[in-house]
């Protein structure tokens, strides 16, 4: 395949993105399932003529066709060997919304979330609630007929799908929807592509209506297969028992064709639009989480809860739950609902009209279960079951990050069984697995007896890959002995359609197989994916041919072993392409594309490292492109549920880079903030003078790439450490010592900063101690990728500061990124046991007042003030590594504090990021995005609170507004 050609070619006939360069196509190659394929190419799409113009390339040329929505398929539905068409950048519009009529016409590439969002002023919903919600699109949804957790109420995606515009594999569209029988005879009497397609499902389901009876599983959870019996009549008590067409209306038995295209992953048509019933979202929620002391125990108790009548019954195993508890994001939320350390858990959930109906619905459960279960905590406050529905959701991401080698692999978690048969079935699974000496983790939904088990296992190796498939075989045996189907809820891709033929029988596979050559004779839409798959064990993405490079790397990467189990840790599951909500990621929310997303660049290296691609691609620079809009925020280490720490890896990389290109001068430059800093301030009021003279704006950029938009910080006369020296301190020596970490900022730009925090640490009791020698941090190197030079420093760093932790004396910092790099950096850039004292000894201003003040070690006593409202942004690195909840606590023992935080994300700035001139409208972007207009809602009389020092800049620079660091708002509401 000339690349080249393909790519002129389609930005002939294409106006929207076009993408064939070897690192494109490698984003491109993983889901987030188990396989890999190279792509032909990428291309997202502006609107249907785009679609239509690459369907009719595609049959000119003979070239598949792989439809891709968010990237989270666990079958492998969204990899290929073909041209990728992404709809989520352009084709993601909300199109009409009738509310009278409950219903919306959407495009495919609406994820999810933003489509609720936009549906909550109606008090409407899209009801299929899938795990990856805020990533997922309705494309993706319809392909993979998707349920989630509340299918006990909803049914699945096939019941809320009402007309689909669509694409044939002949460049014609049409719009799939219910037929009377006159509309039907006039549509088969067409002789066109669509009349042969009309034609050919309703002989289909009328000949096979016998086998289809027979052989489609009698669950509620069958995704697998294309939807013949949903052309076949069927009695209501069926349709109610076995969820054909089931849903929360009576069910439509007009024919329509759209049922057809509902699951069958992008094998038949293109989807351009859908018109989906919307359902009222539920007026009162409960939420029961039952504690057992075995799984066997949980799974017991499952039809009992059913007899309650719930909503869901969601099951999470122990694995998943210790694997929650070591999650800095996610084990503040378990400790919410969860009192002790069960086995396992069932999470019950209840809809009403009423709370008192839903209090009912828990005490009945209550009484029905108690006797079954070692503790029972009901909640119908928003904020625990938020945190419930978070660790549910976060359940696939959380087990994949077990180990950097020892997987919950994706290859019999989907299939569904009665539920009354659960507890047998699942027991007979385990043993299957125990028996290839193969531990498995289980969650999912007991409700509707699909429980997503993940046996544990290394695809890297040879045997592991050979007991992969020994135990596909043997539960695909075992779900046909219980009449379950072989995916509930993640369909066939490649993962399971090897089997279909066996599932279904040979009649319905070769009637599948005709259906799938009505619609596409020419076999371009997303072919090898429902029939006429290859095997199962088939372009893995790891495997035993698979033997990644070895690189000599600054950082250890101690906690993966190596840099390359640190990009493995990435899955696929795209978490990092929301678009709303924490911090991860913010380049890709304002660009939507996959390449700028920590999956996407996690894919990127790992392609490298694996031989995928060439190791000069490493350094090349397509790659530098790709790593470019990191801002380095932390947020995936704080949010990523499989803990990809793009941050850690982006600083290797510019290392790495730099070994080949040289480092840059704006690099050193801001490398050597500190030396710079200091200079600055022994010039002062020179230095700042030729700051505000009217050309340097424009020089700064011409000479170093520093955006002419900013400003740069002004110098102070008189530093920090000088003020400190000078001070007659009125302090006792006998008080508890702390010492004050002295940042660049702090120190050289803003010491009022700095002298509001002695003021504040000395009125809460504590004498402070300024370090003999004052060392940089090292952060500014860090975020260079500047690492040979962070060594030597931090080994300095341990000598200045390593005695004072070695005492027991806390360290503290008022710049979150600073101090926070002895917690999260030292440990891993040196092999010296000294740094892991100084990072149990370092804490954050307000993370040590606020613990010492909980602790009653420390009192802060504030003078009586008229009501006032702060708005807090918390510094990115802070929110990963220690949260803000510390310094919202400090707020709101002001008097007459309204405190609140702005889920603001990332800033933008990034500490250097924003200023470089390159960077500075996408930063602008990013803080426009939410923090800027929540800062320019607020009122006059409003304070705006920010640790960081860029963090304050740039809400100054976007808003005009002067954000203030805590220390100094802590000290002006101090008694006098």
């Amino acid at each position: 395949m000339k690349y080249d050609d393909l790519a002129a070619e389609l930005r002939e006939c294409v106006m929207g993105d076009v993408q064939t360069d070897a690192i494109s196509r490698a984003l491109y190659a993983t889901d987030a399932s188990i396989y890999q394929i190279e792509p032909l190419g990428v291309v997202l799409p502006k609107d249907e003529a785009d679609v239509a113009a690459l369907v009719r390339l595609a049959r000119l040329r003979r070239l598949p066709i792989v439809p891709r929505g968010g990237g989270t398929s666990l079958a492998g539905q969204a990899v290929g060997r073909a041209i990728h068409v992404d709809f989520t950048k352009y084709m993601n519009r909300l199109l009409e919304v009738n509310v009278a009529g409950q219903w919306a016409w959407v495009e495919p590439g609406i994820v999810l979330d933003h489509l609720n969002a936009e549906l909550a002023p109606h008090n409407m919903k899209f009801a299929p609630d899938v795990s990856p919600s805020n990533r997922a699109t309705i494309g993706g949804m319809i392909a993979n007929n998707s349920s989630g957790m509340y299918s006990l109420v909803y049914g699945k995606t096939i019941d809320h799908v009402l007309e689909l515009k669509v694409m044939l594999s002949d460049g014609s569209i049409t719009t799939f929807r219910p037929l009377d029988e006159a509309e039907l005879r006039a549509c088969m009497a067409n002789t066109d592509l669509e009349g042969r397609i009309y034609r050919t499902v309703a002989r289909l389901a009328r000949e096979h209506a016998d086998e289809i009876a027979r052989r489609y599983p009698k669950v509620l959870r069958r995704v697998g297969g294309y939807n013949l019996d949903a052309f076949v009549p069927v009695n209501d008590d069926d349709a109610t028992r076995y969820g054909i067409m089931f849903g929360a209306r009576s069910p439509d038995r007009r024919f329509n064709m759209t049922n057809m295209i509902v699951g069958s992953e992008g094998t038949l048509a293109l989807v351009l639009a859908a018109r989906l019933r919307l359902v009222p979202r539920p007026k009162h929620t409960a939420i029961a989480i039952l504690e057992f002391d075995t799984l066997d125990a949980a799974l017991d108790a499952v039809v009992p809860c059913l007899e309650c009548s719930p909503a869901a019954v969601e099951l999470m195993d122990d694995i998943l739950l210790d694997l929650t508890r070591k999650s800095h994001e996610y084990a503040q939320y378990l400790a919410l609902f969860v009192q002790g350390r069960p086995g396992a858990l069932l999470q019950v959930e209840f809809f009403g009209e009423s709370e008192d109906e839903v209090h009912a619905s828990l005490t009945r459960l209550e009484q029905h279960l108690r006797t079954r279960c070692s503790a029972i905590t009901p909640m119908s406050d928003a904020r625990r079951k938020n945190a419930v529905l978070a660790v549910r959701k976060a359940g696939l991401p959380l087990l994949q990050s077990l180990s950097p080698d020892l997987k919950p692999e994706t290859f019999v978690e989907d299939s569904a069984v009665p539920p009354e048969k659960l507890n047998v079935y699942l027991r007979r699974f385990r043993n299957i697995c125990h028996a290839h000496g193969v531990q498995v983790a289980f969650y999912g939904h007991a409700s509707v007896g699909v429980i997503h088990a993940r046996p544990l296992l290394n695809l890297k190796h040879a045997d592991d890959v050979r007991k992969m498939r020994a135990i596909a075989e043997e539960i695909k045996d075992l779900v046909i002995e219980f009449g379950g189907a072989l995916s509930g809820e993640h369909g066939d891709g490649m993962l399971r359609a090897e089997f279909n033929r066996e599932l279904f029988g040979e009649t319905l596979y070769e009637a599948f197989r005709e259906i799938k050559h009505t619609f596409d004779p020419y076999d371009i839409f997303n072919p090898g994916k429902i029939v006429d798959a290859p095997p199962m064990d088939r372009h893995l993405r790891y495997g035993e041919r698979y033997h990644p490079i070895q690189l000599h790397t600054r950082f250890r990467f101690s906690d993966t072993g190596g840099i390359v189990g640190a990009v493995e840790l990435c899955n696929g599951n795209g978490l990092c392409r929301k678009m709303s909500g924490g911090t991860m990621c913010p380049s890709y929310m304002v660009t939507r594309d996959e390449e700028h997303s920590t999956r996407g660049r996690a894919n990127a290296l790992r392609m490298v490292f694996s031989g995928a691609l060439p190791l000069d691609a490493l350094t090349g620079a397509r790659m530098k492109e790709v790593m470019d809009l990191c801002l380095e925020c932390k947020g995936c280490t704080g949010e990523c549920p499989s803990r990809v720490n793009m941050t850690r890896l982006k600083s290797e990389w510019l290392s790495i880079y730099y070994e080949q290109h040289g480092i840059p001068l704006r690099s050193r430059i801001f490398g050597a903030i500190r030396t710079i800093n200091e200079l600055g301030s022994r010039l002062a009021p020179l230095a700042n003078r030729l700051l505000a003279l009217p050309f340097v704006p424009t020089l700064q950029e011409r000479l170093i790439g520093v955006s002419r938009q900013r400003r740069l910080p002004p110098f102070a006369a008189q530093p920090f450490h000088r003020w400190f020296a000078a001070r007659q301190s009125p302090v006792d020596a006998d008080r508890p010592s702390v010492v004050l970490f002295p940042d660049t900022f702090a120190d050289y730009n803003d010491p009022h900063i700095a002298q509001a925090a002695v003021r504040v640490l000395e009125a809460a009791g504590y004498r402070v101690l300024l370090p003999t020698r004052r060392v940089c941090c090292g952060r500014p190197q860090i975020s260079k990728g500047l690492l040979k030079e962070v060594q030597a420093l931090a080994q300095r760093q341990l000598d200045a500061l390593g005695p004072y932790a070695a005492a027991g004396i806390p360290i503290i910092g008022l710049e979150p990124s600073c101090i926070l790099s002895f917690r999260d950096e030292y440990p891993d850039l040196l092999d010296d046991p000294r740094t892991a004292t100084l990072a149990q000894m370092s804490f954050l201003f307000d993370e040590f007042l606020a613990r010492e003040v909980r602790a009653g070690r420390a009192t802060l006593r504030f003078r009586d003030q008229a009501p006032r409202r702060y708005l807090f942004h918390g510094h990115c690195h802070q929110k990963a590594l220690i949260g803000s909840a510390y310094a919202l606590a400090l707020l709101r023992m002001i008097p007459g504090a309204d405190a609140r935080e702005v889920d603001s994300g990332c800033c933008g700035m990034a500490g250097s990021f924003g200023y470089e001139a390159e960077h500075y409208a996408i930063s602008q972007k990013i803080g426009e995005r939410a923090l800027f207009p929540a800062v320019r809602a607020l009122p006059a009389t409003a304070e705006v609170v920010a640790m960081g020092t860029s963090c304050r800049q740039q809400i100054a620079d976007g808003t005009g507004r002067r954000a203030r660091h805590l220390a100094e708002v802590l000290a002006d509401a101090l008694e006098e």
